[in-house]
């Protein structure tokens, strides 16, 4: 399997959890609050810090996902 294709089995969706939004691996962390603590500016470092339940490859996974979805919009 492609490696980033790989990344992307992170990435769940549940109807009824997060209202069906993308979520990481079945928690209820999801895409967009990752995105947003990012465009914050805040560091990988310190969200995987905070959310000791995530891993380097969660976070790769969010922004994989949305640069995929970005080139489907065009």
């Amino acid at each position: 399997m492609n490696p980033r294709a790989d990344l992307l089995t992170r990435i769940t969706q549940t109807p009824g959890q997060c209202a069906g939004r993308p979520c990481i691996r079945g928690m209820r962390i999801r895409v967009s609050d990752i995105l947003e603590m990012l465009a914050e500016n805040i560091s990988v470092s310190e969200i995987l810090e905070d959310f000791p339940d995530l891993e380097l490859e969660d976070i790769q996974a969010c922004l994989l996902l949305v640069a995929r979805r970005s080139l489907l919009a065009r």
